[in-house]
């Protein structure tokens, strides 16, 4: 039987009630995550879609005011396309897969570690956080080398290297400008550009430079923001959790297919290398990461060592 509210006292109201108890039931996810590392890969419809990019900018400035450390990993493939059209470059494809000859890298650069690094570190600003916009090659950070696609010929079965220009992966990360950013208060908020030894740039992958983020960070989470709600089954059931070899017999077996292939194989490769899980899940859901870190069973597919 509930108690009637004092004389002179407020009504308490369902919304306060409802209020009350998803705090209740976050505090042991908030202690747990308490100082963590959540690197956290932004883009997609999640980018694209006004509201849901104000609700990512305040989701993330909440996770820097309860404790988390955050640093987001973006996008921006349909911003380089819209800006490629504008200036009438023309794109080259090799098998489907494009080149970014001289041209296109400056212009990949500029949308990249420009207006849209900028416009993300904007709505966490506006969220009342603190974000700096900043790219792989601000303080050495990601040191990239050039992609080498190898393909199989399907009618000669002969392999063959493709050149895709100046599309780079990873070679190394160093965290210290990330360390010394989160240690001020700051969130970082990187664009996928890194430098070659040679100082050249290149254009990477936004999930790979992520994995390889979380990993040099040894991240309690990476959480991978897709236009998916993670790895299906064969039933198109969605797979809660996954082990590195589950993930290796889903490949195997053609269970996981596509454009997942890739997203999973950043995963593992941030789990090997220090991450202590990653996480595919669909940023186009409102509160994403919020669901995916404070709820019993998360949202997504969780991929461990």
């Amino acid at each position: 039987m509930s108690q009637s509210p004092e004389p002179g006292s407020a009504p308490i109201t369902q919304s306060a009630l409802e209020q009350a108890r998803i705090v209740a039931h976050a505090l042991p996810f908030l202690r747990r995550y308490a100082g963590a590392t959540i690197v956290v890969k932004y883009g997609g419809h999640a980018m694209g879609e006004e509201e849901l990019a104000l609700g990512f900018g305040r989701d993330i400035a909440l996770l820097k005011q309860i404790g988390v450390n955050p640093v987001v990993v973006h996008g921006g493939g349909p911003q380089i396309n819209a800006m490629l059209a504008r200036l009438a470059i023309k794109s080259t494809f090799i098998d489907g897969l494009r080149v970014t000859d001289a041209a296109m890298v400056e212009v990949v650069e500029m949308v990249l570690a420009g207006t849209v690094n900028k416009h993300v570190a904007g709505l966490i600003n506006r969220a009342g956080a603190l974000a700096v916009g900043i790219c792989g090659k601000d303080g050495d950070m990601i040191r990239a080398r050039k992609l080498r696609r190898t393909v199989t010929d399907p009618g000669s079965n002969i392999e063959r290297v493709l050149d895709l220009g100046f599309v780079g992966e990873p070679e190394r990360v160093d965290v210290r400008l990330i360390h010394a950013l989160t240690g001020a208060g700051l969130i970082p908020v990187i664009a996928p550009v890194g430098a070659g030894a040679d100082g050249q740039t290149y254009n990477i992958n936004a999930d790979t430079v992520a994995g390889a983020v979380a990993g040099a960070l040894g991240a309690s989470r990476l959480i991978m923001l897709t236009d998916v709600a993670g790895v299906l089954d064969a039933n198109k059931r969605l797979i809660p959790e996954m082990t590195i070899a589950d993930v290796e017999a889903g490949i195997a077996s053609g269970m996981i297919s596509g454009g997942m292939i890739p997203k999973v194989e950043n995963c593992v490769q941030a789990v090997r290398n220090g991450a202590k899980s990653a996480t595919i899940l669909d940023g186009r859901q409102p509160h994403a990461c919020l669901l995916e870190l404070f709820t019993e069973g998360g949202c997504g597919t969780m991929i461990l060592g």
